[in-house]
């Protein structure tokens, strides 16, 4: 069995690693329930999986006010588990705790330039956006990588306006090996399909555009927020025909609505479904499906100290495996300067 690895885990199952990881920047929504969590609980039967709550990545944006953070990683920490992450199987830990992506980072930093940063259409596009100028906003495909190789993942589940952070931190491996010598796998993105998840506004569900459903919304928020979605807008009443396709509303029912294809587009074209009835149904449909990841979360939320615990267990496992890794790198390297008797 690998060092540091879950102890409950089938090591015959599972030969590769993944690390998952998110911003601790909010309440998830189910735009980050379908995109992301949903993938990382089918992979955490197949592969070593570590799950990152990368608080330090956060603070490129809430680094002049951290009073939530806390309570933020705690909240994050909870619906990774409502929604299926167990850590019997995978280790689910805060990325600050394991002080070795920092010492990485550093190691790292000193093997990229300026100009490829600057070149990475995240910085580019959330620069002006964001108004963000920092070295740690620069940096951040940086830690980024290090917070990858410092477990030696052969995977990172990622969406495809990741794959550039990816790429990067591959390239950053074979730096290290070529400079030194082989120390990290060269990690790859493991691509799945992402359901496209919209908010109210028909714009990528963001929790900065409060168009968002958190998971922790109660029945009756979830109405309210489906009500108050756009759809097609040359559909004005019922007996008006409609474009699904172009509908939020009938994502939502691709996702949550038995036979969707079939009940909800036919009757939406022909104008025999209006939109009242159609939300009414996607939100009874979407309610029904969250509620067993609402009744844990509830439950958990009242266990604080097991939540703790998790966390802390989930960082001894990692803080094993990281520091087996930068033992090596620093082997190779030449800075183990500890004193060792012949």
């Amino acid at each position: 069995m690998p060092d540091c690895e879950v102890a409950s885990m089938n090591d015959k199952a599972r030969k590769e690693t993944i690390l998952s990881g998110m911003q601790p920047t909010g309440k998830l929504h189910l735009g980050n329930l379908e995109g992301a969590l949903r993938n990382w609980v089918r992979l955490q039967d197949e592969y070593w999986m570590y799950c990152c709550i990368v608080d330090w990545h956060s603070l490129t944006e809430v680094y002049a006010d951290t009073s939530e953070l806390k309570e933020s990683v705690f909240a994050m920490a909870v619906d990774f588990m409502a929604a299926g992450l167990d850590p019997e199987k995978c280790a689910i830990f805060v990325q600050s705790e394991v002080k070795e992506h920092a010492e990485l980072h550093l190691i790292f930093s000193m093997l990229i330039t300026v100009p490829t940063l600057t070149r990475l259409p995240t910085y580019r596009e959330k620069k002006d956006d964001l108004s963000l100028d920092s070295y740690g906003f620069l940096g951040y495909p940086v830690l980024q990588a290090a917070d990858i190789c410092i477990y030696n993942a052969h995977k990172v589940p990622v969406g495809k306006d990741q794959e550039k952070h990816i790429w990067l931190a591959k390239d950053l491996a074979i730096r290290f090996n070529q400079t030194y010598r082989k120390v990290f796998v060269e990690p790859e993105p493991l691509f799945t399909p992402i359901p496209l998840i919209l908010g109210s506004d028909n714009r990528k569900m963001s929790k900065s555009l409060n168009n968002h459903i958190p998971i922790d919304f109660t029945e009756k928020e979830t109405e309210k927020r489906i009500k108050s979605y756009y759809t097609d807008p040359k559909k004005v009443r019922k007996g008006d025909p409609g474009t699904p396709e172009g509908c939020p509303i009938y994502l939502l029912h691709q996702l949550y609505t038995a036979d969707a294809a079939d009940k909800i587009a036919p009757p939406c074209r022909t104008g025999e479904l209006g939109c009242v009835d159609c939300k009414k149904q996607a939100t009874e449909n979407l309610n029904v499906a969250l509620r067993p990841i609402r009744d844990r979360r509830a439950e958990l939320v009242k266990q604080p100290d097991y939540v703790w615990d998790v966390l802390a267990t989930g960082r001894d496992r990692a803080t094993q495996r990281a520091q087996s890794v930068m033992d090596k790198v620093r082997r190779a390297m030449k800075t183990d300067y500890r004193y060792k008797k012949r």
